[in-house]
C-alpha cells in the first residue's frame, strides 16, 4: 500500500512538472512571437532611419557643391 501511494506521489510530482513546462513553453513561445514582431518593427524603423540619412547626406553634399561654386564666382 505504501509503494502505491509513493508512486501516485511521483506521478503526481510529475504531472505538476509536466503541466510547468508546458506554461514555460508557451510563455516562452508568446514571447519569442513579440519577439520576432519587435525585430521586424525594429528593422523597418532601422531602414527608413537609413534612408533619412542618406537622404540627409545627399542634401547636404549638394549645398557643399553650391556653396563652393558660389565661392568661385565671386
Amino acid at each position: 500500500m505504501a509503494e502505491q501511494d509513493n508512486e501516485t506521489l511521483d506521478l503526481a510530482a510529475l504531472e505538476a512538472r509536466v503541466d510547468e513546462l508546458i506554461r514555460t513553453v508557451d510563455s516562452l513561445a508568446s514571447e519569442n512571437r513579440a519577439l520576432k514582431t519587435q525585430h521586424v518593427a525594429l528593422t523597418a524603423e532601422r531602414s527608413l532611419l537609413i534612408e533619412k540619412t542618406e537622404i540627409a547626406r545627399a542634401r547636404v553634399e549638394s549645398m557643399i557643391v553650391r556653396l563652393k561654386a558660389m565661392e568661385t564666382r565671386t
